[in-house]
């Protein structure tokens, strides 16, 4: 499993920009899958806990809970702000665990995020830069500024 804290320890700076841009809204967007393989997008919230996890809740049999029992795969876009040309784009995507242990409340659910995939993608100086981690993989920047050549630059 690839916590939270795993992927921080691979591409540090990368994952303290997502942590910031998750830590900078409240409600962010959970895409999940329904039994017949469609998508659905929902809001949730994240938890960045002290043992170098990152867990997400949900209220009791939530379609978003019964979707990740069913098939734990998720995409999680942070809140991407009211300002035009924010920050950036955080996101991540993996697989969730649900908890039934003693870190779960009776009355919601808990899941864990195992990540696979964390992506920041921001604009500057007529550029656009995408930087990426991978579980297992590399960590890479790639630029495309207007000229539209892309460079790539592996990180880690």
């Amino acid at each position: 499993m690839t916590t939270w804290q795993t992927f921080a320890a691979a591409a540090p700076s990368l994952a303290e920009r997502v942590h910031e841009r998750f830590l900078s809204g409240e409600s962010h967007v959970l895409a999940t899958l329904r039994r017949d393989g469609s998508p659905r997008v929902s809001g949730s919230e994240v938890s960045f806990r002290d043992d170098g996890s990152l867990y997400i809740g949900s209220m009791l049999n939530a379609r978003k809970a019964r979707d990740l029992q069913h098939d734990g795969r998720f995409a999680l876009h942070a809140f991407p702000g009211i300002e035009e040309n924010g920050p950036g784009d955080a996101k991540l995507a993996g697989v969730a665990r649900e908890i039934t242990d003693s870190r779960a409340d009776a009355d919601s659910h808990l899941f864990e995020l195992d990540i696979h995939e964390a992506v920041y993608t921001w604009v500057a100086d007529n550029t656009l830069f995408v930087e990426s981690w991978h579980a297992g993989g590399a960590w890479v920047r790639f630029a495309r500024p207007d000229n539209g050549l892309v460079e790539r630059t592996v990180l880690g």
